[in-house]
Order: C-alpha cells, then sequence, then structure tokens
C-alpha cells in the first residue's frame, strides 16, 4: 500500500478531485500554502494499493497544469524600500509536487 501525498494549486484541485473520485480513488484534501509565492495549494492525501499508483500520477499529471503567471517580486531585505520599483517576473506555476510514501500499516476506526 501506498500513501501520495500531491502538493496542487488550488486552480487545479477541483478538476483533479473530480477526475481521482470518478476512477475510485478516496482522498483527504489538506489546506496549505507554499513558501515561494505565498499563495494557496492544496495537499491531497491519496491512499491507494501499489498496482493503482500509476494510474494516481497519471491523473495528477493529466489535471495539473504548468502556467506563466506574472509576479511583482518581494523588496529585498535590509534595503531601502521607498527607492525599490518592482518589476514583475514570469515564473512558472502549477503543476504538482508528489511524494509516493510506502504505507507499513492502515486502520480504520
Amino acid at each position: 500500500m501506498k500513501l501520495i501525498l500531491a502538493v496542487v494549486q488550488d486552480k487545479d484541485v477541483t478538476r483533479l478531485q473530480d477526475a481521482l473520485s470518478e476512477a475510485k480513488f478516496k482522498t483527504t484534501k489538506l489546506a496549505s500554502s507554499g513558501g515561494f509565492l505565498k499563495e494557496g495549494n492544496t495537499t491531497l492525501m491519496i491512499g491507494c494499493d501499489d498496482d493503482h499508483v500509476d494510474q494516481a500520477l497519471d491523473l495528477i499529471r493529466d489535471n495539473c497544469s504548468r502556467r506563466e503567471q506574472m509576479v511583482a517580486p518581494i523588496s529585498p531585505m535590509g534595503g531601502n524600500a521607498d527607492s525599490y520599483i518592482p518589476k514583475p517576473v514570469k515564473v512558472e506555476v502549477g503543476g504538482a509536487t508528489v511524494f509516493v510514501l510506502p504505507v507499513d500499516a492502515f486502520h480504520h476506526f
């Protein structure tokens, strides 16, 4: 048995949960926030048998798209913020960060 932790952008989570549910995967949804852009994201916990991991990863890959987004950089630490004029930069966001962990035991009480 495996535990899949998938950290996805909030914009993708509904589509992904629908696809996982349709394929009979059970998920637990946890609200989380990213460190780089300080934006909300969602961590899904998905428990599945070893032989269903590839199917779950395919669903995650198909439903979590990467896209470019313009963001204003944070002012430099210790610098004079009055003279700092942030210039928006393009960054790639979206996709998913996925961890697949072995499960030694599972209990449902």
